[in-house]
Formats: structure tokens, C-alpha cells, sequence
């Protein structure tokens, strides 16, 4: 009876899978003088933007920065994570188990496509999504089927679980056949991020690449993973970003369906954003021109005339309070709220799941680490020249959005020489100035990326409030989520074999996984 009821779920599940998923970027979905007929470019469209958008719209788009402690919200319902309640994984349609049953859309895309080396290109792009989805889930639960996870045609309803490290090493081998078959492939349709050219595809897979081989950097010595040599291949060998221009990103535009996802239309959660004195703060610190972009000044500050080009204009809240305290903070109207661009401009800024700015502080680091031979200062300044230069050059020149502390090449030159911005003389020092640098950078972009970077380097130091954390205990800060019940109901066997492998036989969200140990 259970295999009967799995069955079925999964069926459901897939059944609506392509209706829900493909909405809007209507240039990439539709065109009436075509058929209707399902082809590899549909697949692939919907593949991408599932990808791209799983971070959501309004508030689901600010879950995840609650978590990293970007934003403090002032709404009541569904923020656990903004108190360090990170529950199961399925807890979240975008993030679950279940949401894993659009991969059987991958060999549906290579399976219609029309020649050879348009097959290449598809196929490269499945590998891509593959490691896009298994990474997010193994890097929140640990263990989690993979090699047998899409098995239902071959009758393998209740898959086993993959060691995390056997998970990894094949993620890293899917991202080396994505690069090999991208390098064959011809260009290819349906692609709303780099318009099919497999040329900036193959750079994506390697800077992909790239950021899973610094989550293993504990595992360096490990010989089947072989981290250095990787790093070292990729980066000689291997086509990689060079400018802004090569980001993985979705560009939003004043059409349906294609605006930014905090932008005001249909968005009734504009007044719950409050800023977090964590990046408030830190910006304050390091003179970073970035708060005029990121923030507005306070109700306070406005009340009392303080020109909006002044920092103390800005203010932000201890996102560790209670929620009564943050309210509380609120009502005394000195905590800004994010930048007007967020909100008011449909294009908004691009997001990004990886940029080149990202990919030099991780270059940078993997320097610092000895995982790579090369210039860690030169790509720790070209990272904040490069992440700089987007916030830069996605904002209109209007004082409204920047107040007139506009982001210019010699405030740039300027800022690198900065009393705490100068690349440190210790490696301590500049893997801190690196992480928190890339904190800085994923403000409302890469879902969770501040969160799992601070839980691999404790930077930034978050405080931790007792009274206000939800994680239990209340000392300590979750470091991973549980597996989702419908784990336990279905696939019993399985889910408690990976439980008592890594955790001795505990589910909860204070166990170490693979990947965290030293």
C-alpha cells in the first residue's frame, strides 16, 4: 500500500510540475505561430527559471535574508527563519525533496532535441540544473539520494541515500562533463539567462565548479576529491567569468512576469523590511558607499532634516532582538528599510546565483587556503571592484536611489585603501575581510549564501540572542535542516539508515554533517 500511495504522490507531483513552473518570459515560452507541442526548449526555459526564481517573490524573496541576517521583518506569520528555526526541507515547496521531481523534465529536454550538438548543449545544461538542485539539498540536510533519486523508471521507488562525499565527487564529475559537452555543443533555444550561448555556459559550470570545491576546502587532503588540483585545472585551463557581463543572473524588466521580485506591484509586505545593524553597521565601518544603495534613511533622520548623503542618516536593528523589541525599534522611527529600488523599479537589479565578483573573492580565498597558487590580493580587489561596479551600474543615476553618494572608479581606488578594506598582512585577517566582502555582496542576491558562509567560517560573527532564538537550545545557531517527514512515511528504511550513518540515529538541526568536520 505504501508503494502504491509514493507512487501516486509522485505522479501528482509531476503532473502539474510544467503548468506551474513556466510562467512569464513569454519570448522564451511561447510563440503562436508554433505548436504547442512540448520541445527541448520549453523544457529547457522552464529548467532554467525553476533554477533562477526558487528563491520566490515579495516575502519569500526576504526568507533567506532573514536567516543571514540582512533584513529584520515586522510581520508575524512564517518567519521562524528569521529567529534560527530552520525545520525540515520540505518544509518549503522551493527547497523540498519533492521539488526534486523536476529533473524528470532533464531527460525529457535531451530526448526532443533535433540534432547531435544541440543534444551536447541540452545535456550540459541538465548536468548544470542536476548539480543546481542536489547541491542546495545536500548542503542543507547532508546524505540525501542522488545516484538512485530519479530511479521511478526503473522501478526504484525508495531510493538510497548518498554518503555527502560520494554526493560532492559527483557533482564535481557533472560539472566536468557540463564543461566538456558545452565546449562540443551548439548554441541552443529557450535559454533566458545567457540566450543559449554555450560559450558563457561553460564558463557558468566551471565558476560553479568553483564554489563547491571551496565548501570542501576541509577536505583538501581528501584523494578521490582532489580539491587543489581542481582549483588549480579550472583556473589554467578552463574558460571562467572575466567581467559582470558573464553573471548568471535574470535581468528584470516592466514586463508581466519579468519584475523584480520585491518590486511594489502585488506586493501588500513592503513595510515589514527593516535593515540589520549587522550590514548597516559593517558598511559604517568600512565607509562603504554601498549603504546609500542598499538603505534609505531613517523616518527619524527625514523628520530632522539630515541630509540623506549623511551615514548617520541610516540606522539599522539588532535583528536578535524579540520581535516586540524590533517593532518596538521600528516605532521609534530609527531603522531604515532597504533602498527604493528594490520596490519601486520593476527592473529592480539583476539576481544573480553567480557572479564574477563572487568568484574572485572565492579564488581569493582558495589562495589564502593554499589551494591555489596566484595573487590573493589581486582577486580580493577585483572582486570589490566588480561587486561594487554592479550595485554601480544597475541603479539610475538618481538621488532617490543612491543619495548622491554615487559609486565612482576613484571612490573604488579609494575605498581598497581603507583602514579596514586594505588586503590584511595574516591569513586570518583576509579570509574574514574576504567572507565578509562577499557577505556585503550578497545582499538580497544568492539565496542563503550569507547563512552557509557563515557556517563554514563564522564570518560574520552573528550574535546569538536566547530570548529570541527559536533553535533549540537557544545558545547555539542551527547548522542544518531535517529530513522532510515524508521521508520517514515513505522511504523509512533509507532516511533512518543516513540518520544513524551520520548522526548516530538523531534527526535534528544541531548535527554536524560531513562537510562541516574538520
Amino acid at each position: 500500500m505504501k508503494n502504491k500511495i509514493y507512487i501516486f504522490i509522485v505522479g501528482l507531483l509531476l503532473s502539474g510540475l510544467f503548468l506551474n513552473s513556466c510562467d512569464n518570459f513569454e519570448d522564451y515560452n511561447t510563440n503562436p505561430n508554433e505548436s504547442t507541442k512540448v520541445t527541448s526548449s520549453m523544457l529547457a526555459t522552464n529548467l532554467i527559471l525553476e533554477v533562477m526564481k526558487e528563491h520566490g517573490t515579495t516575502k519569500t524573496f526576504m526568507r533567506d535574508d532573514m536567516l543571514s541576517k540582512y533584513i529584520a521583518w515586522t510581520e508575524g506569520n512564517d518567519i521562524d527563519y528569521a529567529f534560527n528555526k530552520l525545520g525540515r526541507t520540505d518544509d518549503f515547496w522551493e527547497y523540498s525533496f519533492r521539488a526534486m521531481a523536476l529533473l524528470n523534465n532533464v531527460n525529457r529536454m535531451i530526448e526532443f532535441a533535433t540534432s547531435d550538438k544541440v543534444k551536447d548543449s541540452y545535456t550540459a545544461l541538465g548536468h548544470f540544473i542536476r548539480v543546481s538542485k542536489y547541491f542546495d539539498l545536500t548542503m542543507r540536510a547532508g546524505d540525501i539520494p542522488y545516484s538512485e533519486s530519479m530511479g521511478g523508471d526503473e522501478g526504484v521507488y525508495y531510493p538510497a541515500y548518498d554518503e555527502q562525499k560520494a554526493v560532492f565527487l559527483g557533482l564535481l564529475n557533472e560539472l566536468d562533463k557540463a564543461d566538456q559537452l558545452f565546449q562540443t555543443g551548439d548554441n541552443f533555444d529557450g535559454d533566458p539567462v545567457y540566450g543559449g550561448d554555450v560559450s558563457l555556459w561553460r564558463k557558468a559550470a566551471n565558476v560553479y565548479q568553483l564554489k563547491l570545491l571551496i565548501n570542501l576546502y576541509k577536505k583538501s587532503g581528501d584523494a578521490d576529491l582532489k580539491v587543489k588540483e581542481r582549483f588549480q585545472t579550472i583556473v589554467s585551463s578552463r574558460p571562467i567569468f572575466t567581467s559582470n557581463a558573464d553573471n548568471f543572473q535574470l535581468v528584470h524588466s516592466d514586463r508581466a512576469g519579468e519584475k523584480y521580485p520585491f518590486y511594489k506591484e502585488g506586493n501588500n509586505f513592503i513595510v515589514f523590511n527593516q535593515i540589520s545593524s549587522i550590514i548597516v553597521d559593517t558598511l559604517k565601518l568600512l565607509q562603504d558607499r554601498r549603504l546609500f544603495y542598499y538603505a534609505k534613511p531613517t523616518p527619524q533622520a527625514n523628520e530632522n532634516a539630515l541630509s540623506p548623503s549623511d551615514w548617520e542618516a541610516y540606522n539599522g536593528v539588532n535583528p536578535t532582538l524579540t520581535f516586540a523589541e524590533i517593532q518596538s525599534a521600528v516605532e521609534g522611527k530609527n531603522v531604515s528599510q532597504i533602498n527604493n529600488r528594490y520596490s519601486q523599479l520593476p527592473e529592480g537589479e539583476p539576481t544573480f546565483l553567480l557572479s564574477y565578483a563572487e568568484m574572485n573573492f572565492i579564488l581569493a580565498e582558495a589562495v589564502v587556503r593554499g589551494l591555489l597558487s596566484g595573487d590573493a590580493k589581486a582577486y580580493y580587489e577585483k572582486g570589490v571592484k566588480a561587486a561594487m561596479t554592479f550595485t554601480a551600474s544597475n541603479t539610475p543615476d538618481e538621488s532617490d536611489y543612491h543619495h548622491n553618494m554615487k559609486i565612482t572608479d576613484d571612490y573604488i581606488d579609494t575605498y581598497l585603501k581603507g583602514e579596514h578594506v586594505a588586503f590584511a598582512s595574516t591569513a586570518d585577517k583576509q579570509i574574514r575581510q574576504i567572507i565578509m566582502q562577499k557577505y556585503i555582496t550578497t545582499f538580497l542576491q544568492t539565496p542563503f549564501n550569507g547563512y552557509f558562509e557563515y557556517r563554514r567560517t563564522g564570518v560574520p560573527a552573528l550574535p546569538i540572542n536566547p530570548l529570541s532564538n527559536r533553535n533549540v537550545p537557544a545558545d547555539k545557531m542551527p547548522i542544518r535542516w531535517m529530513y522532510p517527514q515524508v521521508e520517514y512515511n515513505y522511504n523509512t528504511e533509507n532516511v533512518n539508515a543516513a540518520v544513524a550513518r551520520q548522526f548516530n540515529g538523531t534527526d535534528t538541526e544541531n548535527e554536524v554533517m560531513w562537510l562541516l568536520k574538520d
